[in-house]
């Protein structure tokens, strides 16, 4: 995820901008997803780290005095630093869930899919069916509530998170995701997706869980 190494306290306190983390060169060689597609995601996620950046850079100094909820500057800038910054965050988790062999996750992550959704297809067919069903993420998360895995979906950046949920595997499909290389299909590139899925570091995020 994004790492803030400053600290922001409003309009007194300092702020330290983040910087985008490097794309990981095993991208450029995915199978079904080009390199072109890559290098453009990319910089689409350079640009929810430039304005999370921008935002909180204007967030020090906008007048709190006129904040309303129907439309002021201050409703504005928190509604936009939402979807911002989890346009960074998801980025950074779908870059860093791909590149892999995909296949099937470690025994112990297999069993846990097993015991929340009944089975592996289960699981698998739900997800894929939920990455058809919104405009921008599908999501295999942990929730402490219940301690089980679900499949939440997003129709964008900040709309459709869950409260508490952990992800542990990400997947875009809004369009640029795809449509460089499967213009309408997204179907087929969420094939693609799962011949690429890294699930050393899913597993990875699913081991640092403290409660599960």
């Amino acid at each position: 995820m994004v790492y803030f190494p400053g600290q922001y306290t409003g309009n007194q306190g300092a702020y330290t901008p983040i910087t985008a983390r490097p794309l990981p060169p095993e991208l450029l060689r995915l199978r079904g997803i080009s390199a072109r597609n890559m290098q453009e995601h990319y910089k689409l996620y350079q640009g929810y780290v430039h304005k999370t950046n921008e935002i909180r850079s204007l967030l020090r100094t906008v007048d709190r005095a006129t904040a309303n909820a129907t439309y002021s500057p201050l409703r504005a800038l928190k509604v936009e630093e939402s979807y911002a910054t989890n346009g960074a965050k998801l980025h950074e988790l779908y870059f860093g869930n791909l590149g892999g062999p995909g296949g099937r996750p470690a025994q112990d992550l297999y069993d846990f899919i097993v015991r929340s959704f009944g089975s592996y297809e289960a699981w698998e067919t739900d997800f894929k069916a939920s990455g058809l069903a919104v405009r921008g993420w599908a999501t295999l998360s942990f929730d402490p509530d219940d301690g089980f895995l679900h499949n939440y979906s997003m129709d964008a950046h900040n709309a459709g998170l869950v409260v508490h949920m952990i992800p542990l595997l990400v997947m875009d499909v809004y369009e640029h995701a795809y449509y460089m290389d499967y213009g309408t299909d997204r179907k087929g590139y969420i094939e693609a997706f799962f011949q690429n899925i890294d699930w050393a570091a899913v597993s990875a995020r699913f081991h640092v869980i403290p409660f599960r």
